[in-house]
């Protein structure tokens, strides 16, 4: 019996500070990919590094009017509900969370990650300055 509880203390003394320092995910970064041009029937959700939304390249938007915008798309769409989602890869887990519940809310039922190669300033800058 004192052996079982020596080897449990040992387990936990190893696991507990691996636990505290947390866990973080990084988008994976792919090699030799194709490009591709969004459609102009898809739906690309972003987020900016400040936690702005943007709805296909245009922003910000408020995202009452965003989750109000989405279920109008979805609503006229009868088998296609994809929501393409990007966002900047210094954004918390969290802001990512509220996004995927703002789109899931609107009807959207697969999401899939938009990865692009490292660029000089930030994902929206361009459809900042159009605006």
């Amino acid at each position: 019996m004192i052996d079982i509880m020596l080897v449990l203390l040992i387990i936990f003394m190893i696991v507990t500070p691996l636990i505290a320092a947390g866990f973080k995910a990084v988008m994976p970064k792919g090699e030799n990919l194709d490009s591709r041009p969004e459609g102009e029937n898809e739906i690309i959700l972003g987020v900016d590094a400040g936690g702005q939304y943007f709805l296909n390249g245009k922003g910000p938007v408020d995202p009452v009017v965003l989750e109000e915008t989405l279920k109008a798309m979805y609503a006229a769409r009868t088998e296609d509900k994809i929501v393409y989602f990007k966002a900047d890869n210094q954004l918390k887990f969290a802001r990512i969370q509220e996004a995927v519940e703002l789109a899931r809310r609107s009807g959207a039922r697969v999401m899939a990650a938009i990865t692009e190669p490292q660029i000089q300033g930030g994902l929206f800058d361009a459809a900042t300055e159009e605006n």
